[in-house]
């Protein structure tokens, strides 16, 4: 069933959301400030330079579904839903700048005092997690004497909309996200998307708000990684063109999900090893590459957020499953959980370890010698009674999938604060029993 719509703001996503919402049949009223911009887009043309948006914008408004206007009572009094488009540039220290959406949200807000239906509101433009539900709702309610989730409805739809393919972006998106604390008001919302192909994902306006910044902060990750690979690769006479081609062919680990959930530092005899390498050489030919140079640093400061979490508790007596770099092996070369145990150690904490494949009686060539002469006092804290441990700690942490849920279970005393970090699945998380958390989510 076609909509109503009113798009607060003619900028790149304003527009761009008018002409794309009017192109699948719905009657869609635009609203700025700026006269000119109206005046272009209430005449069938193009407030903005972006491809396939002046035609659209002609066509719709030749069918009599798009049109402008600066009065913004009057765009809600015609229409059911209202789009907020409005710009959130930085200020000079950096932060957010609210106002055009906190000027919007007043438009919208004496609107809605004077209209008598429902009326569905949902914000695009780009905010910091909790806006929504502090500043947006707020400054609704108190424009409009009326109550969120009573009189009206407010989602966080975030926008995915790269200049020169926006047009394409909108009609093909990967997924398409609504943040709300009102699951029930989002009927209208999924039959404006009905034609949709990705996942629609329905979370909290918090979540929502902050895919959006995760998806820029990857981007622009990647570009920077990308930028400073090349620069390499230059500097030491390497075919950048190949080594991308070979790099991006791997979907398997490179271009795909593989790292991207949230856990504890990496470790191992690869990773550290060859980052400093590659960063060393960088020096060697006077390159500065902050991207690759800050990767470690960054990993080591994921071991002290660590370290206070645990401190945070008041506890002294740790268990820890886990003790090797990955489940399944006993190499303890640069691994992240022995510098862990370091760290409490020097706390003051009383650690005891388990870890099945690290068991001191069994360990055999390099990684026993590496315990007796380089961590012997970690070695000595070894235990092959998995309940000893569970049950004498008063924090355990979790640096392993390799322990079952039932072996946990069996020895856990109530009260016990478990700490995970190694981002169990939430159907293997035991939360029954005792105080359960991540050391980065919730």
């Amino acid at each position: 069933m076609p909509r109503s719509i009113s798009v607060f703001g003619l900028g790149y996503v304003g527009a761009v959301s008018s002409v794309c919402l009017a192109n699948k049949g719905n009657r869609v009223l635009g609203v700025d400030l700026n006269p000119l911009k109206v005046e272009q887009l209430d005449g069938g043309r193009a407030p903005i330079v972006e491809a396939r948006v002046e035609e659209m914008a002609r066509d719709a408004n030749k069918a009599c579904r798009l049109h402008a206007t600066t009065d913004p009572v009057a765009a809600v009094a015609e229409t059911e839903i209202s789009f907020i488009c409005v710009g959130t540039p930085n200020q000079r220290c950096g932060k957010l700048d609210l106002s055009g959406v906190e000027r919007v949200c007043k438009d919208i807000g004496a609107g809605l005092k004077q209209k008598k239906a429902f009326h569905y509101i949902a914000l695009r433009s780009t905010v910091l997690p909790g806006t929504t539900e502090r500043v947006v709702i707020p400054a609704l309610e108190a424009a409009s004497n009326k109550r969120a989730g009573v009189d009206f409805a407010v989602c966080f739809h975030p926008e995915f909309l790269r200049e020169g393919t926006a047009v394409s972006d909108f009609l093909a998106p990967p997924f398409t996200v609504f943040g709300t604390a009102h699951p029930e008001h989002l009927a209208p919302f999924r039959e404006l998307y009905r034609w949709a192909n990705g996942p629609i994902y329905e979370t909290s306006p918090s979540t929502a708000e902050m895919v959006k910044y995760a998806c820029n902060a990857f981007h622009g990750l990647k570009v920077s990684f990308a930028n400073e690979i090349g620069t390499l690769c230059k500097a030491m006479d390497v075919d950048t063109e190949m080594v991308t081609q070979i790099f991006t062919s791997d979907a398997h680990l490179n271009i795909s999900p593989a790292y991207l959930r949230p856990g504890f530092s990496f470790g191992g005899s690869c990773l550290p090893k060859d980052l400093r390498a590659i960063t060393y050489r960088a020096k060697e030919l006077d390159l500065r590459l902050p991207l690759l140079e800050s990767i470690m640093p960054s990993n080591n400061e994921h071991i002290e957020r660590t370290v206070e979490a645990i401190l945070r508790t008041g506890k002294r007596k740790i268990g820890l499953l886990g003790l090797s770099f990955k489940a399944g092996t006993d190499d303890l070369r640069e691994s992240s959980l022995v510098k862990l145990v370091k760290r409490l150690l020097g706390e003051g904490c009383q650690c005891r370890i388990y870890d099945e494949d690290v068991v001191l009686g069994r360990l055999l060539g390099s990684n026993r010698q590496f315990i007796e002469e380089t961590i012997p006092h970690i070695g000595s804290l070894l235990s092959s009674d998995l309940k000893g441990v569970i049950e004498t700690a008063e924090v355990l942490l979790i640096g392993t999938k390799a322990i079952s849920n039932e072996k946990l279970k069996a020895h856990l005393r109530h009260g016990t604060i478990i700490i995970d970090l190694v981002h169990l699945e939430k159907s293997q998380r035991i939360k029954d029993h005792a105080r359960y958390e991540g050391v980065c989510w919730q």
